[in-house]
């Protein structure tokens, strides 16, 4: 069997969710290709083809792939999508923006959000919110899958593939993107954070997440939000953890001010050690929390973070 994995990345580097995409197409075999799409591609390519278990990696640079678009990718994909049993993309922005079509287009069944592989054709994916696991299997020719990167450690190095050049397919001229409005932190990015500080409603309103950025500067942590948060716009979109957000599996997790809504939980239950603070002391937070602190965060926080030093 042959697996291609299609790559996320900033144009420089690969991002987290590809390396943890590659280490589930290592456990459905040992042919595995990684496609790098970019208009400069040299620099990911070689970063991709060091980690281990890639056999090789295809390069296609063309000007449309620098700010692609998912009828782009997905054109790119198909163009050789005969040539592999399985195609495998993160479950982020970037895979839930092209797969979908790409399986559209081969008219198979998308299987989404993997968090464990079977068999070759039998995978473990999450369904109602995470609080249900369903085993699927899928007859399909080709699989077209999602990975969910909480669910599967990420790729080392130790590779030495070589990169090949990939012919690139005409500008579909369907869509473009015509600008990106991002945030820039000097703080680790919200999904390969080792430790997050998140803030709920509870928070009150988005001045008061300076609380939380002066303890994350103290752990050297991302900081996050419930959907509450965002939506009351305390604070950006990207912050967000959740089913409709990031989801997330820190080494450490502290939630504070979140009250625990099923969508939250169900994209940041899988961290490894959960702190709550919540002034209720029913909140559902403290169900999954490991150490739960039922207090006035306003007091709490600050405290807590006089003492880290």
């Amino acid at each position: 069997m042959a697996i291609l994995v299609i790559a996320e990345h900033d144009e420089g580097a690969l991002k987290s969710g590809t390396l943890n995409a590659i280490t589930a197409a290592t456990q459905l075999g040992a042919d595995v290709t990684v496609l790098v799409a970019s208009d400069a591609s040299s620099a990911v390519a070689a970063e991709a083809a060091k980690v281990a278990g890639v056999t090789r990696v295809l390069a296609a640079d063309a000007p449309h792939y620098g700010r692609p678009t998912a009828e782009n990718m997905a054109a790119l994909v198909l163009s050789i999508a005969g040539n592999y049993s399985h195609l495998l993309a993160p479950a982020t922005n970037f895979g839930k923006n092209f797969m979908p079509r790409v399986a559209a287009k081969l008219d198979v069944a998308q299987i989404s959000e993997i968090s464990a592989v079977v068999s070759a054709d039998t995978f473990v994916r999450p369904i109602y919110a995470g609080n249900a696991l369903a085993t699927v299997q899928s007859k399909d020719p080709i699989k077209v899958i999602t990975v969910r990167s909480t669910a599967f450690d990420p790729a080392g190095a130790g590779g030495s593939a070589q990169v090949e050049p990939l012919a690139a397919v005409a500008d579909t001229g369907q869509s473009s993107v015509t600008g990106r409005n991002l945030t820039k932190s000097e703080r680790p990015e919200l999904a390969a954070a080792r430790i997050i500080v998140s803030g709920g409603r509870g928070m009150g309103n988005g001045e008061n997440f300076k609380l939380l950025e002066a303890l994350a500067d103290k752990l050297g942590a991302a900081v996050g939000a419930s959907r509450a948060a965002v939506d009351a716009g305390f604070v950006p979109n990207d912050y967000q953890v959740g089913q409709t957000g990031k989801v997330v599996a820190p080494e450490l997790y502290v939630a504070v001010g979140i009250s625990g809504a099923i969508q939250h939980l169900a994209g940041m239950k899988d961290s490894k050690v959960i702190v709550a603070i919540n002034k209720d002391a029913e909140a559902p937070i403290f169900q999954v929390a490991d150490y739960g602190l039922v207090a006035d965060l306003f007091q709490a926080v600050p405290e807590l973070t006089s003492e880290l030093g």
